[in-house]
């Protein structure tokens, strides 16, 4: 599939929800279509497009269809973005970091100014090491939180 192919199916929104609700692992038409809360119909035409696009794979499991992710294209398109000189496709996560890195420096200067309970180097880069990976994980946990939508339930 060509590359150019990818970015237009990626670029509607329902495609990209289900593609988000896939990558908690296998999923069945009925619970793309509960989890999403649009139409059957719907999703399945997505899904066809998907699929084409190889981007899904599916397997049927009795009278059931499931449907998982296929990453391999959205490796082609990462790859592709990172020719332009960009480390990542993510948001830094530097200005989140920063209430973190001053709030731990002064507690260092508060503990520092007696001479007794001064931290040792290993345990501050440690703890400096930890904040930043926290931070990293939080800012790709809100990257990825889904939409909340309205129901369109009647």
């Amino acid at each position: 599939m060509v590359i150019d192919d990818v970015f237009a199916v990626i670029a509607e929104g329902t495609r990209r929800e289900i593609l988000g609700s896939l990558r908690e692992g296998d999923k069945s038409v009925g619970e793309l279509v509960e989890e999403l809360e649009v139409s059957q119909p719907t999703v399945s035409k997505h899904l066809k497009v998907l699929r084409e696009a190889g981007l899904v794979s599916m397997r049927a499991q009795g009278q059931k269809r499931f449907y998982a992710l296929q990453t391999d294209p959205l490796h082609d398109v990462a790859d592709w973005v990172a020719g332009f000189g960009l480390a990542s496709v993510n948001l830094p996560v530097e200005e989140p970091l920063a209430p973190a890195v001053s709030l731990v420096s002064a507690s260092a200067a508060e503990l520092d100014g007696d001479g007794e309970n001064q931290i040792p180097p290993q345990l501050g880069r440690s703890l400096g090491h930890a904040a930043n990976q926290a931070a990293k994980q939080a800012a790709d946990l809100f990257a990825h939180l889904p939409k909340l939508r309205r129901s369109r339930r009647g």
